[in-house]
């Protein structure tokens, strides 16, 4: 078992609930959608996993490792291993594309390597050959703010990619893209996560492109997991008690 989150709760400081004694699990080369309402604790979740914030209650096993548990530099080890996806993509935009690339090797390097840009030969084809993957080669040496909504998230693809994870984590990746961008990041990352035999979870709103690529559908509503199943179980019935709060909180 690649991921195994236990009974996690989050409390935040405002008094909001998050996240109330969710469990789930995630094996090795799953495509996983987590769906659900505004506010439901998909983007929650997504950072417990990652250790971008702190559990209040329960575990996160992850390779067996008890994340919670981790201090500093075992943090970002771990970290590593975890590429994430935003939906608001998170370059850098004045520097190129393939140097935002190559900031998926930041971690790493030294903090001197990395503020003065020194990869090796081999991470640098390695980029070259990631871009290749998303279909951006060309747009190798073009600055970041010269491009569109849904290469700008081909790019993010393929930094996550140059950490070399086993797990990606998107959040809501294609909500500020059009239909056919959206579909194109989508096709992306299906197929490269497929070949790469990495996992990936996917916060996403639109419910059809999540039966379409998934494996497993998790559904979540004001902080409980009210359904977690094949994509052929998803019926009009589960989704409609995902987003009105009425199906079986786990």
């Amino acid at each position: 078992m690649l991921l195994s989150v236990n009974n996690i709760t989050k409390k935040y400081k405002n008094g909001t609930t998050a996240l109330k004694d969710v469990s789930l699990t995630a094996e090795k080369g799953e495509f996983i959608s987590v769906i659900g309402p505004s506010g439901s604790g998909k983007s929650t979740l997504l950072r417990t996993i990652n250790r971008m914030i702190d559990i209040d209650e329960g575990t996160i096993l992850f390779n067996d490792v008890q994340i919670e548990k981790l201090k500093g530099k075992e943090i970002n080890k771990f970290r590593r291993q975890i590429g994430m996806i935003f939906q608001s993509y998170n370059l850098v935009e004045r520097l190129t594309v393939i140097e935002n690339v190559l900031h998926g090797r930041l971690g790493y390097k030294s903090v001197l390597a990395g503020s003065l840009g020194l990869y090796t030969e081999e991470e640098k084809q390695g980029a070259f050959s990631i871009l290749e993957k998303v279909d951006m080669m060309k747009y190798a040496y073009q600055r970041c703010s010269e491009l569109s909504g849904g290469q700008k998230q081909r790019v993010g693809i393929a930094r996550a990619l140059m950490q070399n994870p086993v797990l990606l984590l998107c959040d809501e990746p294609i909500a500020s893209l059009d239909p056919k961008s959206s579909e194109r990041v989508m096709d992306y990352l299906r197929k490269i996560t497929d070949e790469m035999g990495i996992t990936c979870i996917v916060n996403l709103h639109q419910v059809d492109i999540a039966t379409k690529y998934s494996d497993r559908i998790i559904g979540l509503n004001e902080g409980h997991k009210v359904f977690d199943d094949i994509v052929e179980n998803l019926t009009k019935e589960k989704v409609e008690e995902i987003y009105s709060g009425k199906g079986e909180k786990d």
